[in-house]
């Protein structure tokens, strides 16, 4: 399972750049509140963030893949397609 895991971050990556509300993502967390990037721009945010000069690492770097990973859930959260965590406390 794992496996497939790793193998299909790289097309995760590029699909996440293409959705608009992920553009927005980036364009926010780059201080450009109520901006919207393109394509090309947050696929350059996925990079700097993941520490990669290619999503194909993604694949095959698993730190990598945890920075994308974690990213990832960061956009959900933000986005609201899935709510934070609870603290406990």
């Amino acid at each position: 399972m794992q496996q497939i895991i790793q193998d299909k971050a790289p097309m995760r990556a590029a699909m996440l750049a293409n959705d608009v509300a992920f553009q927005r993502y980036a364009a926010t967390r780059n201080g450009f509140p109520g901006g919207q990037f393109s394509p090309t721009a947050a696929t350059e945010h996925l990079r700097t963030v993941c520490q990669v000069k290619s999503r194909r690492q993604l694949a095959t770097d698993s730190a990598a893949r945890q920075r994308f990973e974690n990213m990832h859930t960061d956009f959900l959260i933000w986005s609201g397609r899935i709510q934070a965590p609870r603290k406990h406390g």
